[in-house]
């Protein structure tokens, strides 16, 4: 393949705790967070936005040359959105809008404090290790709905709701901050997209979690944020690919 960088490897992230002086950087990377429009506010009933899953070629077709993509698992379980502030846990929630708070705040691999001393929003997937996507789904629901044990549940964190960094920024930050980031390639190239998908059937990557596919994303965040705006039909920057 050409130009592909995985990111642990040829983009290692940077291990230990922020610097004051990047503390007060970030803060230029982050949205004021909106009270009338913000997930966390179950009033609002704004729910995590879903992936879309239809056309993804259509999708493809609709880019300008060149536009730098990252591939990630589609990681089968639940759907986790955490709120920190000032740098200690508040409120974690699912993509309903429930408040599952006190159930994260006993995953192993969630953090309790972050470097980061302000509103930070997150989100990522809530999975069963060492087991195949559907089964994956159930251990975490049953561990949610107060039946179950979450020894084995981990959280994987791929994006800031509230943040204008690129994809691979993104991934970067997360990491110092001690979050668990999925595993991720870039590449300018589309058409290289079905190659990728072939290696996910193959197990050649993201074999050590219960996928239930790959997903495609536009890395600039400037791309994502117009197409989000956009009113023409071309208005999503990350798709699902399945079976």
């Amino acid at each position: 393949m050409r130009d592909v960088k995985y990111l642990d490897e040829q983009y290692r992230i940077g291990e230990g705790m922020i610097s004051d002086g990047a503390f007060k950087q970030l803060e230029k990377l982050f949205v004021p967070v909106d009270p009338e429009a913000e997930y966390f506010n179950q009033k609002n009933k704004k729910l995590l936005p879903k992936l879309a899953k239809e056309n993804y070629k259509e999708f493809l077709k609709s880019l300008l040359t060149k536009t730098r993509l990252s591939i990630q698992p589609k990681i089968d379980g639940c759907a986790i959105a955490i709120r920190y502030i000032d740098g200690n846990f508040n409120k974690a929630i699912t993509k309903k809008g429930l408040d599952v708070s006190s159930k994260i705040k006993q995953i192993k691999n969630v953090p309790d404090c972050i470097p980061i001393k302000r509103d930070f929003q997150i989100r990522g997937e809530l999975y069963a290790t060492n087991q195949v996507a559907g089964i994956s789904q159930r251990i975490t629901r049953k561990y949610l709905n107060k039946k179950g044990i979450g020894e084995s549940l981990r959280f994987c964190c791929f994006q800031i709701l509230n943040g204008r960094l690129n994809q691979y920024e993104t991934l970067n930050y997360l990491k110092k901050c001690g979050f668990s980031t999925p595993e991720s390639y870039f590449t300018n190239h589309t058409s290289e997209i079905q190659i990728y998908k072939i290696n996910w059937l193959e197990r050649k990557i993201f074999a050590k979690y219960p996928t239930n596919g790959i997903v495609i994303k536009i890395n600039s965040r400037k791309l994502q944020l117009l197409r989000e705006k956009s009113l023409s039909q071309n208005n999503e920057w990350q798709y699902a690919i399945q079976k």
